[in-house]
């Protein structure tokens, strides 16, 4: 008995941080640095317009693009690739995180602090007409 609970015990554990965290984030100043190296791909999930309003500098608008994503995004399916929405209590970004992940992208991260974030910080923002 005892080790049928260890086992499930084990088992809930697993699938809690299985659930919890899925992809790693990333910081405001690490992904600006990222992309001043051109070394970041970043997905907008908040929607055409809240990025046409104001969104990350180089990032994907993935509601007018994510039919487009496999070209829009590196050849290197190594290289990093962000996705963010609106703040921390936010998933949309999941969205996009999943679907780089299922064209095999290995190193997905997510910037949880959002689009809200990165405004509080006074990060520059562009807009799209």
């Amino acid at each position: 008995m005892k080790k049928l609970l260890a086992i499930l015990a084990c088992a809930f554990v697993a699938a809690g941080t299985a659930l919890a965290g899925e992809y790693p984030d990333i910081s405001i100043t690490e992904l600006q640095e990222k992309i001043k190296a051109g070394e970041a791909t970043v997905i907008d999930v908040n929607g055409s317009k809240s990025y046409k309003a104001g969104h990350v500098p180089t990032a994907i608008d993935f509601a007018s693009a994510k039919d487009q994503l496999a070209a829009l995004l590196p050849k290197d399916k190594g290289a990093l690739v962000v996705a963010y929405c609106g703040g921390p209590s936010c998933s949309a970004y999941k969205r996009a995180a999943e679907a780089a992940e299922a064209l095999g992208y290995t190193n997905v991260q997510h910037m949880s602090a959002g689009i809200k974030g990165w405004k509080d910080a006074g990060a520059e923002l562009a807009t799209a007409e």
